[in-house]
């Protein structure tokens, strides 16, 4: 199963589709979307060494679009959108606390958030829950979100072949560290949520 999988995201970076797929899962993980981007940026890299800087531009501008909408359900939808979000990925415990967290750190919490496990998703939330300036959460989401990516994107194109080879015989590791990390990140969340601190 994984190894179809793999082959068919390889294949993808040929399909002429490719690019807007990548960008709708960057978009809506940013938003509501469990799944990060990285399912799929990683293997069309691969594919596509000399495009891995273009699909980490792709990824950059979408996710900081998805975070906006984030930002809006936070903002506009909470008491029913964004309240529902948050209670879905078991955060109801933190939110006011880390919506107090921001008139200090909320540059801070966002940067550092952007590039940890936790859902980016419950970042952009807060960040509308908590009134934060709307274009300076634009602007350390573009910081955070394009060092993710470009950190991403740079190891692809230096170490792609070796990377290719070794996830040709183990993509099956590659996504259960995947998975491994998007619970570990919710794990996260539910542990932050209980400790009362920013």
């Amino acid at each position: 199963m994984f190894k179809r999988l793999y082959q068919w995201t390889l294949s993808l970076a040929d399909s002429p589709r490719a690019t807007w797929a990548l960008a709708a899962i960057a978009f809506a993980e940013s938003s509501f979307f469990p799944l990060p981007p990285d399912i799929i940026l990683a293997p069309m890299s691969l594919a596509r060494p000399q495009k891995a800087w273009f699909y980490a531009i792709v990824c950059t501008i979408a996710s900081v679009t998805g975070g906006a909408l984030g930002y809006f359900i936070g903002s506009g939808l909470y008491d029913t959108v964004g309240q529902w979000l948050i209670h879905f990925y078991g955060y109801d415990s933190k939110a006011d606390v880390l919506r107090g967290c921001y008139d200090k750190y909320g540059w801070i919490i966002i940067l550092l958030k952007g590039l940890t496990p936790i859902p980016y998703k419950l970042v952009t939330i807060i960040s509308g829950f908590a009134g934060y300036n709307f274009a300076l959460f634009i602007l350390l989401s573009l910081i955070t979100r394009g060092a993710r990516f470009f950190i991403l994107a740079g190891i692809l194109n230096r170490f792609g072949e070796p990377i290719k080879a070794a996830l040709d015989r183990h993509f099956a590791v590659f996504m259960g560290l995947i998975l491994f990390m998007i619970v570990f990140g919710f794990w996260l969340v539910s542990r932050m949520g209980g400790s009362g601190a920013c």
